[in-house]
């Protein structure tokens, strides 16, 4: 799903600040001279981390995105016209470029996740949630879209939160999953069934031996 950019939203602030120099300083010395515009897209995901951290501290939550603001800082950062910077923005669907819920639930309905069940995960997401996907529950924490396929199709079906993966999923685990992000509690990433690493649900079917010694079988 293509996230907004709306340059002119009544959401966008009109100015931004990078608040660590030394984060910015120690992203663009990794290029040479000359060669910054290669920071740009270091500096977008310093810019959304920044406002997740800022969302996360207020009284109604909200999780990272990149404002126009910070996009024109990064062009000026960079020595770059500001159209540089949208291109690479727009482009890669890891930049949020609205607004989103503190946790942002990408739900991956590509065939091995819908083979295996997300048709019935996304369907209880947004029965619990009381929202469809695309939009934002009004508290504020939860914002649902629906994505290609993140990579972990042996562990089907999977949604990322955030930074993280929550795979082997069915609808009744999904669920507790949310109900544990909203009380604040601590989650288990990964296979919600216990499964190590993408092993196949048999168990290993290779160097057995070694598996059950490193207590993985």
């Amino acid at each position: 799903m293509k996230k907004p950019f709306d340059q002119h939203a009544d959401y966008q602030p009109a100015t931004f600040k990078f608040k660590s120099k030394k984060k910015v300083e120690d992203i663009l010395s990794r290029y040479p001279s000359g060669k910054e515009r290669s920071a740009i897209m270091p500096l977008l995901d310093l810019a959304q981390r920044q406002v997740a951290d800022e969302g996360a501290k207020a009284k109604k939550p909200y999780g990272g995105w990149i404002p126009r603001a910070a996009m024109d800082e990064i062009a000026t950062i960079v020595g770059q016209p500001p159209i540089k910077v949208y291109e690479v923005a727009t482009f890669y669907s890891m930049y949020n470029l609205a607004p989103v819920g503190k946790y942002l639930v990408q739900l991956c309905t590509t065939t091995p996740c819908w083979l295996c069940g997300s048709a019935q995960v996304v369907e209880a997401v947004e029965k619990f949630l009381k929202i469809h996907v695309g939009e934002t529950t009004k508290d504020g924490l939860f914002t649902l879209v629906e994505v290609e396929c993140l990579g972990a199709c042996v562990n089907a079906p999977m949604i990322q939160v955030n930074d993280d993966y929550y795979e082997d999923l069915t609808a009744e685990s999904v669920v507790q999953l949310l109900k544990d992000l909203k009380d604040g509690k601590k989650v288990s990433v990964g296979s919600q069934t216990g499964r190590k690493g993408s092993m196949a649900l048999s168990g290993p079917t290779t160097l057995e031996d070694q598996a059950k010694k490193s207590g993985v079988a």
